[in-house]
């Protein structure tokens, strides 16, 4: 299980528990964290649970599919360290990451 840190673009913060093998989208969609979208239930469709992954997360997280690529592609507000919260799927090694949401997802 890993403890998750979303942070909203006004700065607040929400803390959940999400359990091994659920991506973070679902998770803060069940758990109704404002700023995550996730319009196309996580099917890697339409990038609306995108979120800033700070640098020294980076190399925990599995690399970008071709899928997410095209969908990062389409976000006005894409930065280095934008990924879809959909492909992050929790583990104990992402135990404490804090992301950051855009101050939209459209």
């Amino acid at each position: 299980m890993a403890k998750v840190t979303y942070i909203e673009d006004n700065g607040t913060e929400h803390t959940i528990d999400v359990a091994n093998g659920t991506s973070l989208m679902e998770a803060a969609v069940k758990q109704g964290i404002p700023g995550i979208d996730g319009d196309c239930g996580g099917a890697c469709a339409c990038a609306t649970c995108m979120v800033y992954v700070p640098d020294e997360w980076q190399g925990k997280l599995a690399g970008i599919e071709a899928m997410e690529e095209s969908m990062l592609d389409f976000c006005e507000r894409r930065e280095d360290n934008s990924r879809l919260s959909c492909q992050i799927i929790a583990s104990d090694e992402l135990d404490g990451i804090r992301v950051k949401m855009p101050d939209s997802q459209h």
